[in-house]
């Protein structure tokens, strides 16, 4: 109902400049890249048209770029990045120097227009728009998206900043209902919201079709790094689907990696689960076989070692049509 704060030092930054930058993400990325000011979601292969990285691409408008991941995989991704380097392209893993925070909720406009003198109206930065803006005394290069479906923010600063950034912001909202939250509560929120992440949803062992990811593939934007093997993989040679359960559970919730059956006869397995405090409902993403993915197909699955029912629901039972973090 207020506005939450969340620390995104555990985010990887990456930095993309130079004059063929452009065309190096092009190629690298599945994705068609976001114009001058805007972000985009980027699906990355391998050359086996399988998952390499599920990840956040960001043109900031002044010819520099940023790519955005999971902290602890930057070593890999880092090695994937110079392996396909070409002229021109300069690659910098700012991760230990730009840190941040996530504004997210119904009041985290209000917050942001308290420490800026720009315009952050929805007119004028709209969902999945990015730029510098001053926030308190911080020059901050600032998202407008959220990894829990919620209206909201990613303020990026240096390092130096951060501590007197959040003094800043959980000031500005004190009468707002800020709150701070950790990785727990955005694991429930974002099961609500069947966002997948690495590691769990999405792994190189993964195609897009099966994860849902290829709705984020641009195959006629030319070519990209695993877009022939990508495109020889058509839907119906998919076996498994990634879906959203709800699970009849009582004391506990699912975690991940329990079997999933269908009449007895191992369907699948759960990827994530947790309960959904918003929807009240005990939630779990699952990678299942196509012919029992339907909604409302009644499936099972072992939680402690008991056998509870799990029923397949629609994508995102918290706001389906996504009009919160699009606010």
């Amino acid at each position: 109902e207020g506005v939450g704060l969340l620390d995104i030092t555990a985010f990887s930054r990456y930095e993309i400049a130079g004059p063929q930058a452009e065309a190096w993400l092009d190629r690298l990325l599945a994705c068609a890249l976001p114009n001058p000011g805007r972000a985009k979601l980027a699906a990355m292969l391998g050359e086996n048209g399988k998952l390499k990285g599920d990840l956040t691409v960001f043109n900031w408008g002044d010819g520099s770029w940023w790519i955005m991941g999971s902290y602890y995989l930057r070593q890999w991704h880092m090695r994937w990045f110079e392996q396909h380097m070409s002229d021109g392209v300069t690659v910098r893993d700012i991760s230990d120097a730009v840190v941040g925070f996530s504004l997210a909720g119904p009041n985290a406009r209000m917050l942001l227009e308290r420490l800026t003198h720009q315009d952050v109206s929805h007119e004028a930065f709209g969902f999945l728009a990015c730029k510098t803006l001053d926030v308190g005394l911080v020059r901050a290069k600032v998202g407008r998206l959220s990894v829990i479906g919620e209206l909201g923010y990613e303020i990026h600063c240096q390092a130096n900043e951060h501590a007197g950034l959040r003094r800043a912001l959980l000031a500005a909202g004190s009468d707002l209902g800020v709150t701070e939250y950790g990785f727990g509560a955005v694991n429930s929120l974002r099961l609500e919201k069947s966002f997948g992440i690495w590691s769990r949803e999405f792994t190189q062992d993964y195609t897009p079709d099966e994860t849902g990811m290829d709705r984020w593939i641009a195959f006629d934007k030319g070519d990209f790094i695993g877009r022939e093997a990508a495109r020889k993989e058509p839907k119906a040679s998919s076996r498994r689907t990634l879906v959203t359960l709800e699970i009849d559970a009582v004391d506990a919730d699912a975690s991940g990696y329990e079997p999933v059956w269908y009449r007895g006869k191992l369907a699948g397995f759960v990827t994530s689960g947790g309960y959904g405090h918003t929807v009240g409902k005990s939630l779990a993403m699952a990678l299942v076989e196509r012919e029992v993915a339907d909604i409302d197909t009644q499936l099972t699955t072992h939680i402690v070692g008991v056998e509870r029912g799990a029923r397949v629901i629609a994508s995102s039972p918290y706001d389906p049509l996504g009009k919160a973090m699009r606010a």
